[in-house]
């Protein structure tokens, strides 16, 4: 893996998060050294600014690399981007003296002269961040959003026009270019969360903006939902949850199970939240309720005292743009460290994805309980 950073005269060491993954995969890309060369040819003066989507942290260490003065904050939906922001600050002994953390549902302070961006994969997510800032920003303030060449088109440009002001790309470089927008000062309604129903589970689903399967129930959910395992389980992990479908349909499955949500995204966690007291799943003759949740990096901080019977897991195979196995294997790992004896890690996969090979080697033991043409549900038992 690359971890030295070199650009316009920065140099930095920086690594993606959780620092000992099993990938090749770098902690910045060439969109982010085009938004880093775009400011400083442009001699871009020390102002308030925003920066989205900062995957590990590359543009937030360079500005405060350039100067500790300078005032940023930083919004965020993913955990692991914000834990690997922090690590990478600290390891090279970078202290920004104003440094605002949020998260993808807060609010922007109005003070804000200038924005960075990185493209992000889910365009729906991207076009609520973008109504988001025109409701913050004042006219004329610039937004500079970082993207691979091929992501850039006339739609996209027509979508940053409607959700907050005019646009227009750069010439390429590396690859990449960077779109400059202007604020047009018109504040934009924010598209609310996205209502649907599982009607033979009678369960209402709500989805925030960047929550995978944003308006309908995914089809390795459903394999996963009319195969859930059989037993008495007491304590359930819904890792990578999402909307917390998995989690909801647990609780209906173990009444007086108490049910644990994980998800790398604050608007995952929301959600699932959200669905879990829309859908009034707590039992009402308990005096505590049966519902936790945590924005988290897989496992790595749920308190000590969860050990779970079952684990629940349908795994992301993407992180951003890049795709990897690494979170596969974290999540299998953290279930094998987390569960109980007897316990069970329940996990539906595509069939190319050959899940059961990682898993047996965390396990020793692996079965199919359920597939169909494309997916596969497995299970281990610790």
């Amino acid at each position: 893996m690359t971890t030295q950073f070199a650009c316009e005269g920065i140099e930095l060491e920086l690594f993606r998060y959780p620092t000992q993954q099993a990938s090749n995969l770098q902690a910045w890309d060439a969109a982010d050294e085009h938004l880093i060369k775009h400011l400083i040819d442009a001699q871009q003066t020390v102002v308030p600014t925003a920066i989205l989507n900062d995957n590990f942290g590359a543009l937030t260490c360079a500005l405060a690399a350039q100067d500790p003065q300078w005032p940023i904050t930083l919004e965020t939906d993913a955990k692991t981007s914000l834990l690997g922001c922090q690590h990478n600050l600290q390891h090279n002994h970078l202290v920004p003296k104003s440094l605002s953390i949020i998260n993808s549902r807060q609010i922007l302070n109005n003070h804000t002269q200038l924005v960075l961006m990185k493209l992000p994969k889910n365009l729906h997510y991207f076009a609520q961040q973008l109504a988001r800032l025109s409701t913050r920003l004042a006219p004329g303030t610039q937004i500079l959003i970082g993207a691979k060449a091929k992501s850039i088109n006339a739609a996209l440009l027509s979508l940053i026009v409607k959700n907050l002001g005019p646009a227009n790309a750069s010439l390429t470089w590396k690859k990449t270019r960077v779109i400059t927008c202007v604020s047009d000062g018109k504040a934009r309604k924010i598209a609310p969360a996205v209502n649907w129903k599982i009607d033979e589970l009678g369960l209402n689903i709500s989805n925030l903006a960047n929550v995978f399967a944003a308006n309908k129930l995914d089809i390795g959910a459903r394999i996963m939902l009319d195969n859930m395992p059989k037993g008495d389980f007491t304590q359930i992990v819904d890792l990578g949850c999402g909307n917390g479908v998995l989690g909801l349909h647990a609780k209906q499955c173990y009444p007086q199970a108490q049910v644990h949500f994980v998800d790398d995204s604050d608007m995952a966690i929301a959600s699932a939240q959200h669905n879990w007291q829309n859908n009034a799943l707590d039992n009402t003759e308990q005096d505590t309720p049966q519902g936790h949740f945590y924005w988290d990096d897989c496992l790595t901080h749920l308190p000590s005292e969860v050990t779970p019977d079952l684990v629940l897991c349908n795994p992301p195979f993407h992180q951003g743009e890049a795709i990897t196995d690494h979170i596969a294997w974290q999540m299998f790992v953290d279930a094998y460290k987390r569960l109980k004896k007897g316990g069970i890690l329940h996990v539906v996969g595509n069939r190319h994805l050959a899940y059961h090979v990682k898993i047996k080697r965390i396990f020793n033991n692996c079965t199919t309980v359920a597939s169909n043409g494309k997916f596969v549900i497995l299970q281990a038992k610790r």
